[in-house]
């Protein structure tokens, strides 16, 4: 299986990134890690493993990308403002570094998110928020309410990146037709021992209410873990 490894200086966070891509060809996957996660959480944690057979066949290309949650929603001793205007500057590496670096990479445009517990959180926003460029999202076991982490005091910037908040109130017909139409939205969570179990419900109520088709899958007998995530990831990707 090919393995590279990618560094370099984001202009928009001003600091290194790094990054590890796995995978020849086929659909460029944005994995993010868990929260407060690294580039590599994947690899050591068997999901790169539990899909060799769709990398090597070139079904799919693995983007794992760094976080920077300990600067943004778990910087805890930062205010909520600063917090969500260090996401905005995470957005934009992601939406003006790296998936022009994807997209030169591989010619494939049917570009998918994914991601577990937290990373679900970052998988499902950034394609909620650019239907019309990501294709499919795959949110595992996800929490989309940053009220559990700011306990309200939201600004515009909190605001529009917690999609149980700015989806509800979703009205622009354009979006909501992209959001619709170009976009699958796979949520799969575990049953009452996934913490992350309610609010994935919620979420999928919420897309239910604004006519957005979706996947809800709860596999009753997992829990929040890797084992369960990486055959839920398998089943779905």
């Amino acid at each position: 299986m090919q393995r590279d490894y990618q560094r370099w200086f984001s202009p928009s966070l001003g600091r290194d990134m790094e990054m590890l891509v796995f995978g020849h060809a086929g659909a460029p996957v944005l994995a993010f890690p868990t929260s407060l996660g690294r580039f590599y959480e994947w690899e050591d944690f068997g999901m790169v493993g539990t899909l060799s057979h769709h990398l090597e066949q070139g079904w799919i290309q693995l983007y794992c990308v760094d976080s920077v949650d300990g600067e943004t929603w778990y910087n805890r001793g930062a205010p909520n403002w600063t917090r969500a205007a260090r996401h905005i500057q995470y957005e934009h590496y992601l939406l003006h570094e790296v998936v022009p670096l994807i997209h030169w990479h591989n010619p494939n445009d049917f570009l998918i998110t994914a991601g577990c517990s937290f990373g679900a959180y970052h998988a499902a926003n950034l394609a909620f928020k650019h239907p019309g460029l990501i294709r499919r999202t795959l949110a595992v076991s996800g929490q989309y309410d940053l009220n559990v982490i700011l306990h309200g005091n939201f600004n515009d910037d909190c605001y529009f990146n917690s999609p149980m908040a700015y989806l509800p109130n979703l009205t622009d017909e354009r979006i909501l037709t992209q959001l619709r139409t170009q976009l699958q939205t796979i949520l799969v969570v575990g049953g009452w021992g996934d913490i992350c179990r309610q609010g994935t419900e919620d979420l999928a109520r919420v897309l239910r209410d604004k006519g957005i088709p979706h996947t809800l899958d709860v596999w009753e007998a997992a829990w929040h873990d890797w084992p369960w995530w990486r055959q839920m990831v398998l089943k779905h990707i």
